[in-house]
């Protein structure tokens, strides 16, 4: 081989090392999930174990997220959809498929939530729950009881919000609804008898009527600085979600305040709307390689656990309850009981003529109109 061949066979092997290293993902991550949901030490165990660097972003709504996959390019790996909202980014084409033989500990899940999922993923090629929870109703006990005076607590929690009869009395010392049409027209329907996630658009303007009926008490959308007004006792009802609600709870007895403040989130006897938080990769995400590495690490049955016992939502990993603190797992607003989880109402997504219906009734709930 003369000297002209050698340096072809250099550049050859060069380019063939460049390309190589090009096809590996760089050791960066990034993650774009809710905000007050996951532990301190999660994306620094991580990061350690495997020298990737984590760029962790925040939101806190559906709509949010929705909003940035289809305009497209988000930059980010993982995103954390509710499964209602997944169903319509798989169908749209915003999603990849997940690669199994990366996901080493996916035998860790629930079968009975896997065949959940399955109804809105089929095969459950896509999506990877993080959490899950329900939208309920939380209280500052001391403040309600105060508010309502002579007056019983109603058999229905739902009714602390959605009767003006009670929610007139509580709006001195602070309602706060979530700020998202999806969350909070499934309630409303269930309120009023209607299916939650209904095809019928009639049954929006009965709700609209039920919100019309409210708004006049409520004096803050919020679906996540709730948390710390709970904690601090500047709000004393709130529609939210169960983990954020008990992270109020568990602010509240941290901070020992006199009188104590007392935060409960209430288990509807009638039931309430779940939600699944998903992990899933963008079609376009740049670093899926690292994307599965982490899916892998949280479905560790003790990391998993970890975010339960921070954060307060229930999680998939049937592997982890032997880690979960033992009065996390006793709490019934967490880890609920047999009888509660039978009135509880599974996710659906609706079509985009309704969505958009959803989102009208919604904005005029706010606007007051």
């Amino acid at each position: 081989m003369n000297l002209k061949q050698v340096g072809l066979a250099l550049a050859a092997s060069a380019m063939l090392f460049a390309g190589a290293a090009h096809a590996a993902d760089p050791k960066v991550l990034n993650i774009y999930n809710w905000s007050d949901y996951i532990a301190e030490d999660t994306i620094r165990n991580f990061e350690k174990e495997t020298g990737i660097k984590v760029r962790y972003d925040t939101y806190d709504n559906n709509e949010i997220l929705h909003a940035k996959l289809v305009a497209g390019k988000t930059g980010y790996d993982i995103v954390v959809p509710g499964s209602h909202f997944a169903k319509i980014q798989i169908e749209g084409g915003l999603l990849q498929k997940l690669d199994r033989s990366k996901l080493t500990n996916w035998g860790n899940l629930d079968k009975g939530l896997l065949e959940q999922l399955a109804k809105l993923d089929p095969g459950n090629a896509y999506l990877v729950d993080w959490m899950w929870g329900y939208v309920t109703v939380g209280i500052n006990v001391n403040k309600v009881k105060a508010a309502l005076g002579d007056m019983p607590m109603p058999e229905n929690a739902w009714s602390l919000l959605f009767d003006p009869k009670y929610v007139s009395k509580l709006k001195s010392c602070g309602v706060s609804v979530l700020d998202s049409a999806s969350e909070v027209l499934p309630a409303a329907l269930h309120y009023i008898g209607k299916p939650a996630y209904s095809r019928n658009a009639a049954d929006y303007a009965e709700a609209a009527r039920l919100l019309t009926s409210i708004r006049p008490y409520v004096t803050r959308f919020s679906s996540s600085g709730y948390i710390e007004e709970m904690a601090s006792g500047a709000t004393c009802l709130v529609m939210g979600f169960s983990g954020d609600i008990n992270i109020a709870r568990s602010r509240a007895l941290e901070a020992k305040a006199k009188p104590p403040v007392v935060i409960e989130a209430l288990v509807p006897k009638t039931g309430a709307t779940l939600f699944f938080d998903t992990m899933a990769i963008p079609k376009d995400a740049p670093n899926v390689a690292n994307a599965h590495l982490f899916i892998n690490y949280i479905l560790r049955p003790e990391v998993h656990a970890s975010l339960t016992n921070k954060v307060f939502y229930a999680n998939p990993n049937a592997a982890s309850i032997k880690f979960v603190k033992k009065d996390v797992a006793e709490n019934k607003s967490i880890l609920l009981d047999a009888a509660a989880t039978k009135t509880m109402i599974a996710p659906d997504a609706l079509p985009q003529d309704l969505r958009r219906v959803q989102t009208r009734t919604f904005s005029n709930f706010k606007a007051g109109r």
